[in-house]
């Protein structure tokens, strides 16, 4: 075996190890991807259920959200009869009684005075 030889089966001593150097971490990086891959594929997978469920929530909120709109407005509603109620009863019936109330304090006051 001469010089040449050696050098040359040393050569590609080093180069065989450094493919296996080399390949190490490539193969840790193809399982890597491969993961990578798996949960992507899942998170898809698990993606469309939880979209419609979702929709279905927002749907559902909407509803209820409408039905609340209309409480609401009756509500409204029934405030503004109730405060007109209340104007025509005190513009009936209120100044006629405090007419009244104060007529009878006059009276009392006369008769209570003059008794003394």
């Amino acid at each position: 075996m001469s010089g040449g030889d050696v050098a040359a089966l040393i050569a590609a001593s080093a180069f065989v190890l450094l493919v296996l150097f080399v390949a190490v971490p490539l193969l840790k990086l193809g399982r890597v991807l491969d993961e990578t891959r798996n949960t992507i594929r899942d998170l898809n997978e698990s993606m469309a259920p939880l979209l419609t469920e979702l929709t279905d929530t927002v749907s559902s909120t909407n509803k209820q959200l409408a039905k609340i709109d209309q409480i609401t407005e009756s509500v409204s509603e029934v405030t503004t009869n109730i405060s007109s109620l209340v104007a025509i009863f005190s513009a009936t019936l209120g100044s006629p009684l405090v007419k009244l109330a104060g007529l009878t304090k006059g009276l009392r006051s006369t008769l209570l005075g003059k008794k003394k």
